[in-house]
Parts: C-alpha cells; structure tokens; sequence
C-alpha cells in the first residue's frame, strides 16, 4: 500500500468511527476499501478487527463519561458471543477470496433496509416477556458471524437487542459498542496467529475510528443519525455492485 492510501485510511476510518456507533455497518466500507487497494480479503478482514477494538474501547468509554452504563448486561451477552467468534474466526481465514466477495456484495444489499427500519421495530409483547433470554441466544449466533465476516454485525446487533429488550436506542448502542469490542479481542487474537493483520493500516485504521468514534458517541446520545444513513446506504449500493462484478 502507498502513503496516501494508509492516509484515506486513517481518513476512512474517522467517518467509519461515527457512523459505527451512531448505527453500525461501517465494516461494509472499510472492508472493500482495503480490497480495492489490493488487500487480500483475509488480510482486509483481520486488519479491520484492530480498528474496531479501537473503536469501540474509545466508544464504551465514552458512553461511560456520559452515565450510560450497564457493564452486567453487556458482560453477559458479550460472554455469549465469545465461542461463534472464535469458530467464525478461523473459518474466515480460510476462506475462499472470491466467495468472501460475493457475500459481502450479497449482504449489502440485504442490510439497506435495516439502516431505515431498525428504529421503528418495536417489542411483541410476547418476546419482551422473555428478552433477555433471547437476547443472549442471539448473541451466541451473532458471534459466529461477527468472527467471520464482522461487516453488518453493528445494525443485526441493533435489531437483536431493540427487538428483544425494549430499550431506547441509545442503551443499544451503549451495549453494542460493548459487545462488539469484547468479542473482537479472541477474534482478533485468530487473525494475528493466523499471520492476516497489516498492522500498520491496522493502527492507522484505528486512530482514525476511535477519533470517530467520540464524535459517534455524542451524536449517538443526542441523535441525528439519518442523514449518515443515507450516504452510507448510497455507499453500500455502489460497493456492493463492484464486489458482486470482481472475479
């Protein structure tokens, strides 16, 4: 990779950061963009755990300055996610290049509705009698998929939790950003051991997030994220179209 690519990154990487935290999905950009510079998607995909621990480490912290906290509840369902994304892990590194291309390309398009819906899915009354229970049953199948693919766990993640547990979406996202840099730590310990980490776009990637991710952080508790929805959804469209048309 050349200077001014490690420089997009890291400049990537702040937009990724905020919208990360206010709704999820910036994997879908991060992701292809190290493809697009040549990256070999293992590697892509190993790299982008850096800046997402990053990221979320600064975003759970600042959730926390701001008194929005429930470390028990996210301890817990983050526990729940730890053995699928270790599987999910070691399935990704050996995973065929150009199928992870067409399902990333795939997911994308399946995602687009859940950047304009996921806030108006409310509860059944029947499922918030169990919510909790079904949260952490979801949060174990998360697991795997955020060990092998990561890209979109933030918005399935945010209908999980909004679907089963009736809280606001600021409380999502406090236990979201919680959940996704637990699991990234095992995950990542994969793809290191594994010999897919770029580290120096890894860290660049990760000072860029995490610089982002204070900015996501405010505006996630103070609201505003429609507009980042849809330039990302613009975004996701454009990718997803390039990485289904590769071979």
């Amino acid at each position: 990779m050349t200077s001014l690519q490690y420089g997009l990154l890291m400049v990537l990487g702040f937009f990724v950061g905020i919208l990360n935290v206010m709704a999820g999905g910036g994997s879908f950009l991060t992701l292809p963009a190290m493809i697009f510079m040549g990256m070999p998607p293992a590697l892509a995909n190993g790299t982008n755990r850096i800046a997402l621990l990053a990221q979320n480490v600064t975003s759970v912290s600042q959730f926390h300055r701001r008194g929005f906290s429930d470390f028990h509840l996210s301890l817990t369902l983050g526990l729940c996610t730890l053995p699928g994304a270790v599987v999910g892990a070691f399935a990704a590194v050996r995973f065929d290049p150009l199928w992870f291309k067409r399902i990333l390309g795939i997911l994308m398009i399946m995602m687009l509705p859940v950047l304009f819906k996921g806030r108006n899915m409310a509860p059944h009354p029947r499922i918030r009698r169990h919510g909790k229970l079904l949260a952490h049953i979801g949060a174990f199948v998360l697991g795997f998929y955020g060990g092998l693919i990561q890209a979109g766990t933030g918005p399935l993640l945010i209908i999980l939790l909004f679907t089963t547990l009736g809280i606001d979406l600021v409380r999502v996202n406090m236990h979201k950003v919680f959940i996704i840099g637990f699991y990234t730590v095992p995950a990542l310990a994969v793809f290191i051991l594994s010999g897919q980490v770029d580290w120096l776009a890894g860290l660049l990637l990760g000072a860029g997030n995490a610089t982002g991710a204070i900015i996501g952080t405010r505006m996630a508790i103070s609201g505003g994220e429609r507009l980042i929805r849809i330039f990302v959804a613009a975004a996701m469209v454009i990718m997803a179209v390039k990485l289904l048309v590769m071979y």
